[in-house]
């Protein structure tokens, strides 16, 4: 089972990387309902960058720490995925997968861990449907990504109250309906007992991503990164 885990991941961290250096409108107009969409973050510190190959042509280079891809359309099928440190070549690859992706699904597939505990991938379904968040002063959610390797766990709260309680690393929280406009949220890491304000602005109709990522305390230093999407109804 881990091993079926791993190949789906790395098949959707390679075929996103195909789809942002092709044509997503070819993609649309010639497979419009046999698409999924993937997004990619890397959020492992000292990994450094790598090369992506898929079907042995080089997409991808300098594929940098704290970059947040935009979700793109990941066309159906096989395809073979390689990754070699940056500059190393197709011949040095680490990694060397085919598998196929399925259709119809949202994904964020971030790239974590440490030198010391090893890097790997990690896989999200997404839910990007504002379906049943109906009220005018709610008509967005927020989702968290705790993707810090030594925050430890953390609760989070909004307005006082708290909303997300003991995620771990490498964990994604449930979607919570959140009103428009400004807004803070507060992320208390449990282990160090250390509570960190998050700003963000929430435009109604909206899907909000909030990524913790970095090391408290070290370098890179703990950050969180924030994207919204267009819901859908």
């Amino acid at each position: 089972m881990k091993n079926l885990l791993r190949n789906h991941v790395l098949l959707l961290f390679g075929v996103l990387i195909l789809c942002v250096f092709t044509s997503a409108s070819a993609f649309a107009a010639d497979q419009p309902a046999t698409n999924a969409s993937v997004r990619v973050i890397h959020a492992a510190p000292g990994a450094g960058n790598v090369d992506i190959f898929v079907d042995n042509n080089k997409v991808l280079t300098n594929f940098a720490y704290g970059t947040l891809t935009n979700y793109a359309p990941v066309p159906a099928g096989t395809h073979t995925i390689k990754v070699a440190p940056t500059g190393k070549g197709i011949g040095a690859a680490v990694i060397i997968q085919s598998a196929n992706v399925t259709a119809g699904d949202a994904y964020t597939v971030a790239a974590v861990g440490t030198k010391d505990t090893g890097f790997s991938l990690q896989a999200f379904i997404d839910n990007n449907s504002l379906k049943g968040v109906t009220s005018p002063a709610s008509a967005s959610k927020i989702r968290v990504y705790h993707l810090s390797p030594n925050a430890g766990p953390v609760n989070i709260s909004a307005g006082g109250k708290q909303v997300i309680t003991n995620l771990s690393y490498k964990s994604a929280s449930n979607y919570l309906p959140v009103a428009a406009g400004p807004q803070t949220f507060s992320v208390t890491a449990l282990q160090p007992n250390v509570t960190v304000p998050v700003h963000a602005t929430i435009n109604a109709g909206t899907v909000v991503s909030v990524f913790a990522i970095g090391l408290y305390k070290q370098t890179p230093a703990l950050q969180f990164i924030t994207r919204a999407v267009e819901g859908k109804h």
